[in-house]
């Protein structure tokens, strides 16, 4: 008995112990750290659950808990299903903060009363597809059991793996599913949506509604240093603007994303730090930025917020394609689109074929191929357009080559030259020793 009461008053003084712990922890963290955690979540969670028709407690334990901050593994979540609204908190009391789900416009962290935006029906419909007809008119796709054993080796595919599609001569040729995927899944995109975004801007470009020599971007910039920021410069990350891009801390990108209803304006009451034009800064601050500068080019809120679906999704096809909002109605061009892997792969195939859709010209000539030009100030290893060309003359890829990549491990590589895209979506936190350029290497020494 003695020995049973010893080792009681162990067991209890370690969860003492524990329970103190916790206490200073939380007493100790910076109230906006919990708030960034809280929003994170209830992001990520709403988004999943009224976008993708995910479970909302597999999300919160795969995509919020199991790779994430300490903090997140005791964060709980609440779903109300008839508001569209997802709260989440920490221990379920600490630091709440909420998304809400507005029609055609995906999820925002707002926590404050529901925002009234929506997408007019109408401008949000997408023609049905020909079902007699292959990808990417339709669904039928083609194979080749050389590239579908590439897609079956693991260590290609990378932990956490998703979604794999292999696009060719206009066709997909080669797709797989992680467990719990498929087809019809929307998978978020992360940063490749820097790129979508680009895309828009470049439809405007393409109408003489914007030009890459444009200054006087935005209000907050007039009579200062900043009016004189090009659009050619935001696009090319050389803003010259004071941008933190550190996760897992309040940094300016996650204020941004989960503290601030106006990520817009946040974004633009940066001060300058360097010259514009002379120094590389890789920014979500700034993709938001083009965001609001494109849609204050279209005249209105209504037709900003329908514009991604009448200029690019409809045309292509992309009925998945859904680029989130904040809580006031700009798109979060940095980091919030999702579509499935068949739709994320026909954006790719328009980007081989220069932004030329069914002999249509969306892009202007020249554009697509900026996204493979590197600029000096990043050191040669991100473009004048969105995109990353670090790491493919290592990987043996043609100079043509450009990558959308994105937090965890989302990337497509585009390689005009070969008539040949590789989607890889997943979640795969950090990638460790993984790198997707693998697959997309050994995915272009087959021949055609």
């Amino acid at each position: 008995m003695r020995r049973i009461s010893r080792f009681l008053k162990m067991v209890v003084s370690a969860a003492l112990v524990v329970v103190l712990g916790l206490a200073l922890w939380l007493v100790l963290a910076p109230p906006a750290l919990l708030r960034v955690g809280a929003g994170y979540t209830a992001k990520i969670v709403c988004s999943n659950v009224f976008l993708a028709g995910r479970d909302p407690e597999e999300v919160l334990a795969v995509d919020v808990q199991a790779p994430g901050h300490p903090l997140l593994r005791l964060t709980d979540v609440d779903v109300d299903r008839t508001e569209r609204r997802v709260r989440a908190a920490l221990l379920g009391v600490f630091a709440a903060n909420e998304a809400v789900y507005r029609e055609g416009l995906g999820c925002a962290v707002e926590p404050e009363d529901r925002s009234p935006l929506t997408v007019d029906p109408a401008a949000a419909a997408v023609q049905a597809r020909d079902a007699g007809k292959s990808w990417p008119e339709s669904e039928q796709t083609e194979s080749d059991q050389r590239i579908a054993a590439l897609l079956s080796d693991a260590a290609l595919t990378g932990p956490g793996m998703r979604a794999v599609i292999v696009v060719r001569g206009g066709r997909i040729v080669g797709e797989t599913y992680g467990p719990g995927f498929s087809a019809d899944t929307p998978l978020l995109g992360w940063s490749m949506t820097k790129t979508v975004n680009a895309a828009l801007v470049g439809t405007l470009m393409r109408q003489g509604r914007i030009s890459l020599e444009d200054r006087f971007l935005l209000p907050q910039w007039r009579g200062g240093e900043r009016e004189e920021i090009t659009l050619a410069q935001l696009l090319a990350m050389e803003d010259g603007l004071v941008s933190n891009e550190d996760y897992g801390s309040v940094t300016d990108v996650t204020r941004m994303l989960y503290l601030e209803p106006d990520m817009a304006a946040f974004a633009a009451d940066a001060p300058l730090e360097a010259k514009p034009g002379t120094r590389f800064n890789y920014s979500s601050a700034t993709a938001v930025l083009l965001s609001r500068i494109w849609m204050d080019r279209i005249g209105g809120q209504g037709a900003a917020l329908a514009y991604p679906r009448q200029a690019l999704f409809e045309p292509l096809g992309m009925s998945s394609a859904v680029m989130e909002t904040d809580a006031t109605g700009t798109f979060v061009g940095s980091s919030y689109m999702y579509a499935t892997a068949r739709d994320w792969a026909r954006f790719a195939l328009f980007l081989i074929r220069d932004g030329v859709w069914e002999g249509e010209r969306l892009l202007p000539e020249g554009f697509v191929g900026m996204m493979s030009e590197p600029t000096e100030a990043s050191g040669g290893r991100y473009s004048k357009m969105q995109t990353w060309v670090a790491g493919r003359t290592e990987a043996g890829l043609p100079s043509d080559t450009f990558f959308l990549q994105g937090h965890d491990g989302q990337m497509i590589a585009v390689i005009p030259s070969l008539d040949l895209a590789v989607v890889r979506l997943g979640l795969t936190p950090g990638r460790g020793d993984y790198d997707a350029k693998w697959l997309a290497e050994e995915i272009a020494k087959l021949k055609p």
